[in-house]
């Protein structure tokens, strides 16, 4: 009798525990709650449609959720279209908010272009609200020099806002910060004094403004301030000095260059002079042989040789007459007396 208690007690504990997991497993995959918070929020679906959400692996509460605020905030969105959008990776919820937010601010924004926004990697909530209120983006320090060789580094507040119509596809804010800096590069190099720019710093503002920078980008440029702007070195005295020394160095290079030229020009006369001595040499070493062969051929005789010794004794005291005195003579010294 203890043995039938025993055994019912477990059967009916085992019956209750498959009841509470059926009962679990039927809540999960028919979410009841949610169907009926659906349809007192006037959002039409049914059970059947919410089940098969489970098993297309949808979260039946992301949908419906966003389902019911857009259907607060005016908008019809379609449950396959939310479901497809979530099914692609997108953020629905993100979206969503994004639409109601378009909506409420009298912006053209479709859910296709939404989802398209989404996919692309995009924020499209962030990319509504700075369409409604404009961001502000501080360039920077850009480094330009006017035409009198003074630099100048101004820093610039871009106020923009979100083009919508451009977001897929569209430059993003570092073109935006580049075109900019260009553009205030351009400006402060097309005045002819830095004095100029520092007068009037609206100028590069409107210069820059007139060249349509915001063009191919996901933004549209509302306004360019310039914050500040600061006197930099003097480029054009700079530019001067380097190119003097460079001058300066070339002058130095091309003259040490004659100078080598004219010490192997000089050393190559040295040698051509000492080969001429040395054949001057060679030849005076000759003559006596001459004049001893013309001794023994008869061509010169004893009288001839000395009338040629005359005249050079002769030549020789001409010339040692023509040339300065070299040294004087030194007076000697007077002897003391003793």
């Amino acid at each position: 009798m203890m043995l039938l208690e025993t055994t019912f007690t477990f059967a009916s504990i085992a019956l209750i525990v498959c009841a509470v997991i059926l009962l679990i497993l039927f809540l999960y995959l028919v979410p009841v709650g949610l169907w009926f918070q659906a349809l007192v929020s006037g959002v039409h679906t049914s059970l059947i449609q919410l089940m098969f959400m489970r098993f297309r692996k949808v979260p039946p509460s992301v949908i419906v959720n966003n389902m019911i605020n857009a259907t607060k905030a005016g908008l019809k969105l379609s449950q396959n279209e939310l479901e497809a959008h979530y099914l692609a990776g997108g953020n629905v919820g993100n979206v969503v908010q994004a639409l109601i937010s378009a909506n409420k601010a009298n912006m053209n924004l479709d859910f296709r272009t939404a989802t398209a926004i989404d996919l692309a990697g995009r924020d499209v909530l962030k990319a509504v609200q700075t369409s409604v209120n404009p961001k502000v983006i501080d360039t920077p320090p850009v480094a330009a020099v006017a035409k009198d060789g003074i630099q100048l580094i101004a820093k610039a507040r871009v106020t923009v806002r979100t083009n919508i119509k451009q977001l897929v596809g569209g430059a993003s804010e570092e073109t935006i910060l580049a075109r900019v800096g260009e553009g205030i590069v351009s400006s402060i190099g097309s005045a002819l004094s830095h004095k100029e720019v520092l007068e009037n710093p609206d100028s590069i503002s409107k210069l820059v403004l007139s060249k349509g920078l915001d063009s191919g980008t996901a933004f549209e440029i509302l306004s360019i301030d310039i914050a500040d702007i600061d006197v930099g070195k003097n480029i054009g005295a700079q530019l001067q000095m380097d190119q003097a020394n460079a001058d300066k160095n070339i002058a130095q290079a091309k003259a040490e260059e004659r100078r080598a030229m004219a010490v192997a020009s000089e050393q190559e006369m040295k040698a051509k002079a000492q080969e001429a001595r040395a054949k001057v040499i060679e030849a005076e070493a000759e003559v006596p042989k001459a004049m001893a062969e013309a001794f023994r051929s008869g061509n010169l005789g004893i009288m001839d040789y000395y009338r040629m010794k005359n005249i050079q004794a002769d030549t020789d005291m001409r010339e040692s007459i023509s040339k300065p005195a070299t040294a004087k003579a030194t007076p000697a010294k007077p002897t003391p007396e003793k």
